[in-house]
């Protein structure tokens, strides 16, 4: 699935559509984001932001996945 998939969800009327691909288009950020740091010293560039902040983001990427997970259990929502 890539980001371009989830657009129509994003404007639909229904909140369960839009939260999926509110998860779809988190989850998908997150594993590019985890796969960068992942093959930190094969990277053929130099990251600007220091690798500290960029885990940061990942986990705090993480914990709202993990927060999205737990709101769509309790709502009924399929993700």
């Amino acid at each position: 699935m890539e980001i371009s998939d989830t657009i129509i969800d994003m404007v639909s009327d229904d909140y369960k559509e839009r939260f999926r691909a509110e998860y779809h288009q988190t989850k998908i950020r997150y594993d590019r984001l985890k796969t960068m740091l992942d093959n930190w010293k094969a990277l053929d560039f130099v990251p600007v932001c220091p690798r500290e902040l960029l885990e940061r983001q990942a986990n705090a990427m993480r914990d709202y996945l993990d927060c999205l997970k737990a709101r769509a259990e309790k709502e009924g929502i399929k993700l």
